[in-house]
């Protein structure tokens, strides 16, 4: 079955440690970045920051809400970070690169998934893509309004 790929990127006005630290942090970062609607909820089932942590989320898409488990894993700890969908075929990828002598990071976010081919598949990738790519956009605006209000001193 083909894959098909889902990417949002943007540069964020924050270090790129400082961002992938709320990526990472499933109880107290990463439930502040995500979008709301689609997500629902975000629970961790296990560990809690980076490799090794479990997750379980919703979405509503269309009228219906999904629950997802993922595994997370680090490819590159502080660089890559996966979340592997534990029920199905749904990878997602957050990267995040120091630029501008490390004042700012490009932040990646990408999906990959299995879909059929043929006119079902060009029809289900069009929707899925529809739907996700604004929502990674604004999980990546989110992070970086996240990450400016974690790097405040008071």
């Amino acid at each position: 079955m083909p894959r098909h790929r889902i990417e949002a990127e943007a540069v964020i006005d924050a270090p790129a440690d400082r961002a992938y630290a709320i990526i990472a942090d499933y109880r107290d970062g990463h439930p502040h970045i995500l979008p709301r609607p689609p997500f629902v909820s975000l629970e961790v089932e296990q560990g809690g920051v980076g490799e090794g942590t479990v997750i379980r989320f919703a979405m509503r898409v269309l009228g219906r809400t999904r629950t997802m488990r993922a595994a997370i894993t680090e490819l590159e700890p502080g660089r890559t970070l996966v979340e592997t969908d534990l029920d199905g075929n749904v990878v997602t990828t957050f990267m995040v690169d120091p630029v501008e002598d490390g004042r700012k990071a490009r932040v990646v976010i990408a999906t990959e998934m299995n879909v059929p081919g043929g006119p079902l598949g060009w029809l289900q990738r069009a929707l899925v893509t529809r739907i996700l790519r604004p929502v990674y956009v604004r999980e990546i605006a989110q992070l970086a309004v996240v990450a400016r209000a974690n790097g405040r001193t008071t």
